[in-house]
């Protein structure tokens, strides 16, 4: 007998606190969502808690719990899921760093973080102010790779031995308007990191840049990462969709399929019809059956502290993503799990650790019958999962997977 279908279908940053200016409401509970509430009506719901207490409510972290794979015994660093999906040639003793593209009042002690993506840099003009920094910068210590937009990657050969592991220098979309000097006293501390920091710096004063980027930001460093097969753990032909490198590195990672999909921008403006193509063309062309499905318009919002703006990026993700897959899939046997990895709250304009909430449709799973999907609404069932990364072995057992593990802890 062939098994259910099963699309993961995750808004970044979804979750939210009430917001004044939409009359008390989150944005989920503001925004159109016809289509998560009907799926709602006759649903398992419930929350799930992606970061574990001791851990950073970083995507990283959080995407990999959804993915079922514990980040208590698998995370090693943002840097290293995202050279995962660009398919690095990595040592064993490597520290990957995630490099931002920044834009500060000054690169010095005494300036504040204005904007953690430069603009949301496009990618054609941060590529060649990357290859410029390696032409400039790069050696046989560190070297420069270029990623998507503003997301870039600082490799130091060696550097998993050395005191740059033990850094910890604070993801700057969680210090926007601060100060940074208490993340170059870090970065201070090396010789060879503070001089890619202020060279770096120099090379983007230049009148030649025309971009807002005027720093880079090394942070979220780590061994290369190692997961287990997702086929041998869950018993699933899975593939994962996203503009967004960790969440394709950690597909990657995992054995799945990795979906390119042109125009994906990670942004309100993401090319939805084609995420959905995708999916179907995997599940229905080529006997796939699992697709994880990120959108991060939620999460981007959330950073920029724009409640009207996240209202929008939940509605299209309800009408251009959760609704024509329903429709597509009406007359097949599929399942839809929908959730957000973590809470991206536009009054804090950064990552919470919060659970998420979640809900579990397909005819098997009728316990719960919500008015709506929204935070409150999973949190009156009383269901919580305390380890998010149960959360996908729970989908499955409801649906009666019997081949998949208990856990992925190993």
């Amino acid at each position: 007998m062939s098994k259910t279908k099963l699309l993961f279908l995750v808004a970044d940053g979804m979750g939210d606190y009430p917001v004044r200016r939409l009359g008390g409401k989150t944005p989920l509970e503001a925004a159109a969502t016809p289509h998560m509430d009907a799926l709602a009506a006759s649903c398992v719901a419930g929350l799930a808690r992606t970061v574990p207490p001791d851990m950073p409510p970083g995507s990283d972290v959080a995407n990999m719990s959804l993915l079922g794979f514990d980040p208590a015994a698998h995370h090693t660093g943002r840097g290293p899921i995202e050279a995962a999906a660009q398919g690095l040639d990595l040592s064993p003793d490597d520290l990957v760093w995630r490099l931002n593209l920044v834009r500060v009042t000054e690169p010095s002690p005494d300036g504040r973080m204005l904007d953690y993506s430069a603009g949301h840099i496009p990618t054609g003009q941060s590529t060649p102010l990357i290859a410029k920094l390696q032409a400039a910068l790069g050696n046989a210590e560190f070297a420069f790779h270029p990623g998507v937009q503003y997301r870039h990657l600082l490799v130091q050969s060696g550097g998993a031995r050395s005191i740059e592991a033990r850094f910890a220098v604070r993801p700057p979309h969680d210090i926007t308007d601060q100060p940074i000097a208490p993340d170059l006293k870090v970065i201070e501390r090396s010789p060879g990191l503070w001089a890619v920091f202020t060279l770096a710096a120099r090379l983007l004063a230049r009148p030649d840049n025309p971009t807002q980027a005027n720093a880079v930001w090394p942070w979220g460093q780590g061994r290369p990462l190692s997961l287990p097969g997702f086929r041998e753990a869950f018993g699933l032909r899975g593939a994962v969709i996203s503009a967004v490198d960790l969440v394709r590195g950690l597909g990657r990672a995992a054995g799945m399929r990795v979906l390119h999909v042109e125009g994906a921008t990670g942004l309100l403006d993401t090319n939805y019809e084609g995420k959905v193509q995708a999916a179907l063309d995997y599940l229905l062309g080529r006997g796939g059956d699992f697709v994880f499905l990120h959108v991060e318009a939620p999460d981007e919002c959330g950073h920029a502290g724009d409640p009207a703006a996240k209202t929008e990026a939940v509605a299209r993700f309800d009408a251009r993503v959760v609704g024509p897959l329903r429709a597509a899939l009406k007359d097949r046997d599929a399942a839809f799990l929908v959730c957000c990895d973590h809470l991206t709250p536009v009054r804090v304009r950064t990552h919470t650790p919060e659970p998420v909430p979640f809900l579990l449709a397909h005819a098997s799973c009728t316990d719960h019958a919500l008015p709506a999907f929204s935070e409150k609404h999973a949190a009156s069932t009383g269901l919580l999962l305390e380890q998010g990364h149960a959360l996908l072995p729970y989908a499955l057992r409801r649906l009666g997977h019997a081949s998949e593990r208990q856990g992925t802890d190993a």
